[in-house]
């Protein structure tokens, strides 16, 4: 069979959606993954067919532009709204018929993340399945409140309403540009209700977040996505690094950027309180140079390789961090900074393996110390070599790849 798979967002977005692509390539199918141009590294070397999508979201997402403030938590879920569909509606019609395009003679449009929209319409327009993905369990049910808002604010009750809340708003958001883009390349009636009939699947892992007994049966939670380990080797400096004490922690905030990099840096520097520490810069533009003897600057290196060489992550929340954290057996200090962040943070906490989220917004060293002195409890070890042992014992590509292909039997 032929899969287009569409979807938009930062490396974290992208790289699960190239590790389902490699697997549906290794199990006969054929793939092209469609994607904004500075997160396909990694499809690319594993040899996935690519399309770059219009846009840029590093850049976007850079301190000179307002999204950053949405990124530093300095706005709520209404602005984060607006700006995440900024980015979908300046470039609807482009992603629409890029999809289109690609998906002429497919059997199924996989879609995720900002283009879940229009790559659902594209579906729609040839005719062909739809399969929804995803790294955020925004299914409504009953168990737990919308990743979206605020931890332990909203009464149990109001937990499935929550959702429908927060799927509401973020459709309205996107549905002029989306009917826009429908109306101008496919021909399309407008849509006035959001999708919800189609199926879902999770890059989850059920250890971490087991399935809601609620969810409907086309609701997957498969197990985290892992791009296959690339042809890579550790630079010199790390391994003599690694190799010359202590494991050290691991500082790193992935594809966030717009927060307060001189500040933050020095909430690092002091919390560390001279222990050994790794630093990747990411999107940030933190300007490592300034860091101690004590920290060694690392580039992009695979979280799979490098997690279990540490004592424990410091780290976003973002939903492929905050599993391959756990899936190398060390706990974690949280430093959310916007949407579904908070709520991995809270997981962790749940679990135990990770003290309350870091303020990510006026970061402080006493409470990054905290977070640290929490972590470094022989309890929190304990807890996440235990969850770790678990999440071992799941094969995520796999279960995708098998409900893939029982949705496209029936």
């Amino acid at each position: 069979m032929k899969f287009v798979v569409a979807t938009y967002g930062t490396e974290g977005d992208t790289r699960p959606l190239a590790a389902l692509c490699r697997a549906l390539m290794d199990a006969g199918h054929e793939t092209r993954l469609l994607a904004d141009e500075a997160t396909l590294g990694t499809a690319r070397s594993l040899g996935i067919p690519t399309t770059a999508l219009a846009g840029d979201i590093k850049g976007t997402l850079q301190p000179e532009n307002a999204i950053a403030s949405v990124v530093a938590g300095n706005s709520g879920l209404t602005s984060t709204a607006s700006a995440l569909a900024g980015i979908a509606n300046a470039n609807a019609e482009a992603w629409l018929r890029a999809i289109v395009a690609a998906g002429e003679g497919c059997d199924a449009i996989i879609v995720s993340a900002l283009a879940a929209f229009v790559g659902l319409s594209a579906a729609e327009h040839l005719g062909v399945k739809a399969i929804g993905t995803g790294l955020i369990p925004i299914t409504p049910t009953a168990a737990f409140a919308s990743p979206f808002l605020p931890p332990n604010r909203v009464p149990g009750l109001l937990n499935r309403a929550s959702h429908h809340f927060v799927n509401g708003l973020l459709w309205r958001a996107f549905r002029k540009q989306t009917n826009a883009a429908r109306a101008a390349v496919c021909g399309l009636p407008p849509r006035r209700e959001l999708w919800t009939r189609h199926p879902m699947l999770y890059g989850i892992s059920p250890s971490l977040l087991p399935r809601a007994g609620d969810w409907p049966g086309n609701t997957h939670v498969c197990g985290q996505w892992i791009p296959p380990s690339p042809n890579w080797s550790a630079p010199q400096s790390l391994l003599d690094f690694l190799a010359a004490g202590e494991a050290p922690i691991y500082v790193g905030f992935g594809s966030m950027a717009g927060f307060d990099r001189q500040k933050t840096l020095e909430a690092l520097i002091a919390a560390a309180a001279g222990r050994r520490a790794l630093f990747y810069p990411g999107w940030s533009g933190a300007d490592a140079t300034v860091l101690p003897a004590n920290f060694h600057v690392v580039g992009d290196t695979p979280h799979d390789w490098l997690f279990p060489r540490t004592s424990l992550v410091i780290h976003h929340g973002g939903s492929g961090t905050t599993h391959s954290a756990v899936r190398a057996g060390v706990p974690s200090v949280v430093v959310p900074f916007a949407g579904d962040q908070f709520f991995w943070a809270d997981r962790l906490r749940r679990a135990g393996i990770a003290a309350g989220a870091v303020n990510g917004k006026h970061l402080q060293a006493a409470a990054l110390a905290r977070g640290i002195a929490f972590a470094e409890s022989p309890e929190a070890r304990s807890r996440a070599r235990a969850l770790s042992a678990s999440m071992w014992t799941e094969n995520g590509l796999a279960d995708a790849v098998s409900a893939i292909e029982h949705i496209m039997s029936n």
